[in-house]
């Protein structure tokens, strides 16, 4: 069963690093479905921004324990991609109203 686009990238990380990774070196950051794989995520990418993607990196993150007084849980863990963008391409922007 193929997953859609929205499937497998979940939201934009709005950060001071992702923003300024994006600016710099062209490259958007998202967090993605933690069993998605990095074409997926690079079909994910151009099918939903209409832009030629480079490279994919990504990093997966462990949760982190959390307390609400006596009460322990953990947050989920999750996948963190970074897409750069060919040389040329239109950043797209999903942060216009930062």
């Amino acid at each position: 069963m193929a997953k859609s686009a929205y499937q497998i990238l979940r939201k934009p990380v709005i950060t001071e690093k992702g923003l300024g990774v994006k600016e710099t070196e062209s490259t958007l950051v998202f967090e993605v479905s933690a069993n998605a794989t990095k074409t997926e995520i690079k079909e994910a990418v151009q099918k939903t921004f209409k832009v030629k993607v480079d490279t994919v990196r990504t990093a997966n993150f462990v949760g982190k324990e959390r307390r609400r007084g006596k009460f322990s849980g953990y947050r989920p863990d999750w996948k963190k991609a970074y897409v750069r963008l060919k040389t040329g391409e239109k950043m797209p922007e999903y942060a216009e109203n930062l």
